[in-house]
């Protein structure tokens, strides 16, 4: 896996300036000589399309062939010293062209209006927004194999690029391991005598990397959207929601290792870093969590830690308990040095007595305390500014969380049919003077954020435009 750190370098042409060309070159050629071309190649396809997850697979092809090619070629013996250096100006010459056949970018021409060094830099910092809702479906068995037997070489290519830009949040190494399994599992059960049975076996063993995939996946995402404060907020209220009746003090401090395990390891190209983090992360949230809730004694009493994990983190909301008022912060704890904490708190105690309300509403309360905070903390009269807000907010919050808890609650304890014709019924006593049309296109409009957004595991941006 000290490859992939190699790649990374190659694809950002000269990232280690300060160490010389001749480092880098070095470097790729040393790992692309210990890989071998192929195992080279395959790596190569992963991290591009990782990066620029909604590049066409014609374009990934190109970028893959340019960047092997050069290596191959100024890896050779024979090879003359400024070759590698002169190959990747030469790439980035041709991204820069018109009718580029590489993956294109809004900040191309942006890059191509620099030159050299700067421009290199540039081009390789670019990457496309994540796909938050993976594309990749599995096939049958029988129509992977009738692939697999038609063109080896083509189903692996084809099916690297489609898993690695579907899953482009998920660490290198995580999909590195998962989609090599995968090629293995296809290559192994589609010559054997009983392939039904083999494709059993096979994908049952490999559970583990798969739910590692999707679930490092989800969290990284949130993570490259949310920042690590963010996180640690968002992975709180979770928690919250889950088991109501557990208290701030026994949550925070699970919910800021998660944020820690995934602030180290998204980014990691250590082999076993999400693996090994998270499963440490769940045996603490078993040993804290596990004799104060049954649900999640239940989840814990697997053997397989990420299937632990897996279950915790699909769990869905528990009923919301009566609880007394939420204390709202004083200026003091608001404007102190501990603000951000007294902040989560009381948002914390909103999303316990909300149980249903989906992450990305919660998340816009964070970033409206956020806004808040900065606006009267540092203005003449603070208290009288953060008066203001509160009288906004107490007319203001009561109806939104209702309004998204009950959306949300409807959705998880009906099935979709009857959910939409609740959903119908309710549009049309609010607004009596819509068209069935409008209230048809309304309600198909909701449904459709309520089946991607009610989740714990939401898409974060995607569900924040939604909103």
């Amino acid at each position: 896996m000290r490859a992939a750190l190699t790649l990374l370098l190659l694809l950002a042409t000269v990232n280690a300036e300060h160490r010389g060309r001749a480092y880098v070159r070095d470097k790729v050629c040393q790992e692309f000589k210990t890989l071998g071309k192929e195992n080279f190649r395959t790596l190569t396809i992963i991290a591009n399309s990782k990066k620029y997850s909604n590049a066409t697979f014609e374009e990934i092809n190109h970028l893959v062939h340019e960047i092997v090619s050069l290596a191959e070629t100024c890896c050779a013996d024979s090879a003359d010293p400024s070759c590698y250096d002169d190959g990747s100006s030469a790439l980035s010459a041709k991204s820069c062209s018109k009718g580029s056949p590489f993956p294109a970018h809004p900040g191309t021409a942006g890059c191509c209006a620099h030159e050299g060094l700067e421009q290199k830099l540039c081009l390789a910092a670019l990457r496309h927004p994540p796909q938050e809702l993976p594309r990749y479906v599995q096939p049958s068995n029988e129509e992977l194999c009738q692939a697999f037997k038609k063109d080896p070489k083509d189903f692996a290519d084809r099916f690297l690029y489609e898993y690695a830009s579907s899953y482009s949040e998920a660490p290198l190494p995580v999909l590195l391991g998962s989609t090599r399994t995968f090629l293995s599992m296809v290559s192994t059960c589609c010559i054997s005598p009983m392939p039904t049975a083999c494709f059993l076996k096979e994908k049952l063993e490999r559970k583990s990397l798969s739910l590692l995939t999707l679930m490092s996946n989800r969290a990284c995402s949130r993570f490259m959207a949310y920042g690590k404060d963010k996180l640690t907020f968002s992975y709180l209220t979770s928690l919250a929601q889950k088991m109501p009746g557990a208290s701030f003090e026994d949550l925070f401090p699970l919910s800021e290792d998660a944020a820690e395990v995934f602030s180290q390891c998204c980014d990691s190209v250590a082999e076993d870093c999400m693996q090994k983090k998270l499963s440490e992360h769940t045996a603490k949230v078993c040993a804290a969590l596990s004799a104060q809730d049954e649900r999640f004694a239940d989840c814990c009493k697997g053997k397989n830690l990420l299937q632990d994990y897996f279950c915790i983190s699909a769990l869905p909301p528990a009923l919301t308990p009566e609880l007394p008022e939420a204390q709202k912060p004083t200026d003091e704890q608001l404007c102190g040095e501990d603000a951000a904490r007294h902040a989560k708190r009381y948002l914390f105690e909103l999303a316990r007595r909300h149980t249903n309300i989906p992450s990305v509403f919660l998340s816009k309360l964070y970033d409206a305390s956020e806004k808040v905070r900065e606006e009267c903390c540092s203005a003449k009269d603070a208290s009288a500014c953060l008066d203001s807000k509160r009288q906004r907010m107490g007319q203001e919050l009561p109806p939104f969380l209702e309004k998204a808890n009950r959306l949300c609650r409807q959705y998880t304890e009906l099935n979709f049919l009857d959910f939409k014709k609740r959903l119908r019924e309710s549009l049309a006593q609010t607004m009596p003077a819509a068209s069935l049309e409008q209230l048809g296109r309304l309600v198909e409009q909701r449904a459709d954020f309520a089946s991607t957004c009610c989740s714990p595991n939401s898409p974060p941006l995607f569900c924040a435009s939604k909103v």
